[in-house]
């Protein structure tokens, strides 16, 4: 049995899905054209009470897009020294825009208000003007931590009050929903712009949505141009995404529950030093020395099952809709066998 834990990226389409795609109408998107491309950002758009949406091919290139047209070059984003956008893009807020940034501390990869205001910069000409915050929810380092949704608001009240865009990497945002509790409509209420992934807990194949004012989508379709994001026949991917968005936003609670049993169990472990909270569908622990990453990691794809390492001592595992209760309950068995 083929255990796939490394991330929740690597699912297959579903039959249902599959059928969706193959019966999905399609046109040139870069015309305005597609059907389902047009239908599927106009749900999702709406599900976050937004005026607009723009699909791209990742969520790299959404969180990109939204840099690139909230910010000009040489002003500077406040965000976690851990953010996807900082730590896993390549360095593009940089590269892509010229953008200087300012990196935080926070426990599990998350920020404060208090930290957002602390570090706006004043107006001088010998600092970047500060132009955005940028916050990860669900936070990827920080184990799938999960966002207080009151500390979020606070936060967005520090950028209105300071006229400071506010974006939200959205990759995983219906894992963190689905433990606070706030529909999509009130959390994209505290947002100028978020970033939609489909490709991870939704089971989709590949595609992210970028969402927000009728005008800043406008400026964003031009900058995905610029970036090599238009595609052309893509509602087959679009459909799919609508697929994921009405059939498996509900059945993430199972991945939730799975990674939880995982964190339980490796909790006992004398070769783990520790497991960060699990709250949703990540579980990262981290090794006891003498041992690393890399010799746990080997030690599992010896039994077929796989993961990642997160630095030298830390390993990942990702729960998904692929992961059933029976690769569950193997793994765990792997898990409790292995001896070092």
């Amino acid at each position: 049995m083929f255990i796939d834990l490394r991330s929740d990226t690597v699912t297959r389409p579903t039959p249902g899905m599959l059928e969706a795609m193959f019966s999905a109408r399609v046109g040139d998107d870069v015309f305005g054209e597609d059907p389902e491309i047009n239908a599927l950002e106009a749900k999702v758009a709406a599900l976050f009470g937004k005026e607009a949406g723009l699909f791209c091919p990742s969520g790299t290139m959404t969180n990109q897009i939204a840099a690139r047209v909230h910010a000009m070059p040489g002003e500077e984003v406040i965000l976690h020294k851990l953010s996807h956008i900082y730590y896993y893009e390549a360095g593009g807020l940089m590269s892509n825009s010229g953008l200087s940034v300012c990196l935080l501390d926070g426990e599990r990869g998350m920020i404060s208000a208090r930290d957002v205001e602390e570090h706006i910069n004043p107006d001088d000409l010998h600092r970047p003007r500060t132009a955005m915050v940028s916050v990860e929810n669900t936070m990827n380092k920080g184990g799938g931590a999960v966002y207080d949704s009151r500390i979020l608001a606070e936060i967005a009240e520090v950028c209105r009050r300071n006229q400071l865009i506010y974006h939200l990497d959205g990759a995983r945002i219906f894992n963190a929903l689905a433990v606070s509790g706030q529909t999509p409509a009130e959390c994209g209420a505290m947002f100028d712009s978020i970033s939609i992934c489909l490709s991870k807990g939704l089971g989709a194949p590949v595609g992210s949505v970028l969402v927000g004012s009728a005008e800043f989508i406008r400026k964003a379709r031009r900058v995905r141009k610029v970036f090599g994001g238009g595609m052309r026949q893509a509602g087959y991917l679009a459909a799919a995404g609508i697929y994921a968005l009405d059939h498996h936003v509900e059945r993430l609670k199972e991945d939730h529950r799975r990674a939880k049993e995982l964190g339980s169990v490796l909790t006992e472990m004398p070769w783990v030093e520790s497991v960060l909270p699990v709250e949703t569908n990540l579980v990262i622990f981290r090794v006891a020395q003498p041992l690393n990453a890399a010799r746990i990691i080997s030690a599992l794809g010896e039994h077929d099952v796989h993961a990642i390492d997160f630095d030298r001592q830390s390993v990942r595992l990702a729960t998904h809709l692929d992961f059933t209760d029976d690769m569950l309950s193997r793994t765990i068995e792997v898990i409790k066998k292995l001896r070092f």
